[in-house]
């Protein structure tokens, strides 16, 4: 018979290690402004979820989805400025 031997030593040992490096936080600073517009986006959809879109809520979608392409052009342009040639 195999005895079943925990492994939480190994899962704790590790623990340390999986905090974010910097690296990876200005990553997430960088994309920021495009995950705040999407959630934008999404709160105005959830609102159209469970009724016809009336005109207020059809120029909240268009805003938003505006808002949505401009943050990930932004982005996409810094990354561009940032790494040149990979893009390309």
């Amino acid at each position: 018979m195999d005895h079943i031997v925990t492994v939480q030593e190994a899962v704790t040992a590790l623990a340390p290690d999986l905090e974010p490096t910097a690296v990876e936080l200005d990553a997430i600073e960088l994309e920021m402004p495009v995950i705040l517009a999407d959630v934008d986006l999404l709160d105005a959809q959830i609102l159209t979820l469970d009724r016809v879109p009336n005109e207020l809520d059809e120029r909240r979608l268009r805003r938003a989805r505006r808002k949505a392409l401009a943050a990930r052009v932004t982005l996409a342009n810094t990354a561009a400025a940032i790494a040149p040639g990979v893009g390309a």
